[in-house]
């Protein structure tokens, strides 16, 4: 008799028991992918939105003993569901620490303890500057967008930033922003401000990833998703990306992350979409 193949980690059985793959969006890939570039980390300031999906995942998987902290003053968060705003109540309970927003930022951001600053943005580009303010003209601009919060500061002061991008395309990744929101290291030094990290590191996109080591360096594409190349996301790119020597291809999400992510991460769908 002839022993059946084993089903692929990442996939599911339908009731006849044939392996299928479980359909992903992509909110569920990029909270994914993200969420394993955590491992090793100790602290990470999360954005709302897919940052939180991020961090969260990461927390259940390969980051257990993470420290989450929120703009809101929440260190150590242990909510009882996802937080839909940085003010969300649930952020309260069972946390570590709550403290002023002077606190906050005077004395754990500008401290230097914060690993991972994980961000989103509207714009970015080759080095790592952030734009979340306007797309267009700022004086008659064609979207007004919330604006920093506080991703400046965490620009300036955690160790290394992530960003995760919803969309991989020429007018979210400008060889010239409309607006700098959250200058990155290099522009800092241009105008004579020494920045404590290294800024931008790792980009999360749907076509893949994009990461440097800091001051002096350009983003450059290190992998693609199953099914990408690197001309591609070249093409989808609004400067002359570089290319690393070798492109490694990112492992889908596991049936048990998606799992997670579903039904302990987000089940009601504030973020997934």
């Amino acid at each position: 008799m002839t022993t059946p193949a084993a089903a692929p980690e990442n996939a599911s059985e339908t009731t006849a028991g044939t392996a299928v793959l479980p359909a992903v969006t992509s909110s569920e890939l990029l909270s994914v992918v993200a969420s394993r570039e955590l491992a090793a980390r100790r602290t990470v300031f999360a954005g709302i939105g897919l940052p939180t999906l991020a961090a969260s995942l990461a927390h259940l998987t390969v980051a257990p003993s993470i420290e989450i902290v929120y703009e809101s003053g929440v260190c150590g968060a242990h909510p009882s569901q996802l937080p839909e705003t940085i003010a969300d109540a649930v952020l309260i309970t069972g946390a570590e620490a709550v403290l002023s927003m002077a606190t906050l930022f005077g004395s754990v951001l500008q401290g230097g303890h914060i690993d991972v600053g994980f961000l989103g943005a509207a714009q970015i580009d080759r080095w790592g500057n952030l734009n979340s303010s306007v797309i267009g003209d700022w004086q008659r601009p064609k979207v007004r967008l919330p604006g920093s919060g506080g991703a400046m500061e965490v620009m300036a002061n955690s160790r290394e930033v992530f960003v995760v991008m919803r969309r991989h395309d020429p007018r979210s990744f400008m060889d010239r922003l409309d607006f700098c929101t959250s200058p990155g290291p290099d522009r800092a030094l241009a105008d004579g401000i020494t920045p404590l990290g290294a800024g931008v590191t790792r980009v999360i996109t749907d076509l893949g990833i994009l990461a440097r080591s800091g001051v002096g360096e350009e983003l450059r594409l290190v992998a693609v998703h199953p099914g990408v190349t690197p001309d591609e996301v070249r093409a989808a790119t609004g400067w002359d990306l570089e290319v690393a020597d070798t492109v490694a291809t990112i492992p889908p999400p596991t049936a048990a992350e998606l799992r997670l992510l579903r039904e302990d991460v987000d089940p009601g769908r504030v973020y997934l979409r």
